[in-house]
């Protein structure tokens, strides 16, 4: 491959971050447009104002959480790099994959772009993108695990095959993290994928995978739960077992989102009979103070970034251009 078609394919990746960025707000658009201002409005003033600031103090440490998956991938690649800087790209990165989906097309996109402008390789980015994708898929096993653990009977059907379904999904989840855990201590040949050494994390570090990420779905969950307890009173087990799998599967769907999906799952799951409108009065909440509000501090922290990028480099260049005055 020549260097200008690598360095035109550098272009292409670098700015495909930026339309990812556009497809997740899109996406949160067309998610929010099936309801009416006023219905919106309704739900949000229906959720008591104590109610909804906690649920805002949870998103804000959900988020934090998931930036954490960068710091992790840092150490794992063994680089440093300044705590804002992981910060930023974490929370973009994920508040525009949280809408647009596909994480790691779309995640990795806005990654690309902003880490490779402090000198990471690609080659390290690939790792820390695919390193990052195994924190979300062992917390998933955990959780898929504590989930049918804690769901209500009924949510699995009445069926045998359902129910089946759901017993080898666990049991496929648990096999899945013990022997994530079993290579973390006992293999450590590097996996060649493509020209890109991967090894396996060490036995502490995949702890924290799956505590990071579960940490993660947990202040999410508690987004929602602040939300909906106004309106159903249900224990938070009960409740983060029906949160778990809907969220899971949502995800898997691959749908943005898991628009609808999640939705469906959890009215479905969620256990006794009740109001269908004040639930989704609590979902809409849930999809505002999760997805929208940090899409939206998101845009304004990247716009904000891009334009100072490019205010330092234009007089950087305008002073190497103006010539010096002779005495």
């Amino acid at each position: 491959m020549s260097g200008k078609t690598k360095r035109i394919l550098k272009k292409i990746l670098s700015w495909s971050g930026l339309f990812f960025f556009g497809l997740a707000a899109y996406m949160l658009y067309l998610q929010l447009s099936k309801y009416e201002w006023i219905d919106i409005e309704n739900a949000l003033l229906a959720i008591p104002a104590k109610n909804l600031w906690y649920a805002c103090a949870a998103s804000f440490f959900g988020y934090v959480a998931l930036s954490s998956y960068d710091f992790l991938a840092l150490k794992y690649i063994k680089k440093k790099l300044a705590a804002w800087k992981w910060i930023f790209v974490g929370f973009i990165g994920f508040s525009v994959s949280n809408n647009a989906g596909h994480a790691i097309v779309s995640g990795g996109a806005i990654r690309y772009r902003l880490y490779t402008r402090w000198r990471f390789h690609g080659t390290d980015i690939i790792k820390m993108i695919t390193f990052s994708g195994f924190t979300y898929l062992v917390a998933c096993f955990f959780l898929i695990i504590c989930g049918y653990l804690m769901t209500p009977d009924h949510a699995f059907g009445d069926g045998s095959v359902s129910k089946m379904t759901t017993s080898v999904t666990a049991l496929v989840s648990l096999i899945g993290l013990v022997l994530y855990f079993w290579a973390s201590i006992y293999y450590k040949k590097p996996f060649v994928i493509k020209g890109v050494d991967l090894t396996m994390p060490s036995p502490k570090m995949a702890l924290a995978q799956v505590i990071i990420g579960g940490a993660d779905i947990l202040m999410a969950s508690l987004v929602l739960y602040f939300a909906l307890i106004a309106f159903v009173d249900i224990p938070f087990v009960t409740f983060i077992g029906v949160f778990i799998i809907a969220q899971v599967l949502g995800v898997f769907s691959q749908v943005p989102g898991g628009l609808g999906v999640f939705e469906t799952l959890f009215m479905y799951i969620i256990p006794g009979e009740h109001n269908q409108a004040l639930l989704f009065g609590a979902l809409i909440a849930y999809r505002i103070i999760y997805y929208l509000l940090p899409l939206l501090v998101s845009a304004v922290a990247l716009v904000s970034y891009e334009v100072g990028l490019n205010f330092v480099k234009k007089t950087k260049k305008t002073r190497r251009t103006v010539p010096l005055k002779k005495n």
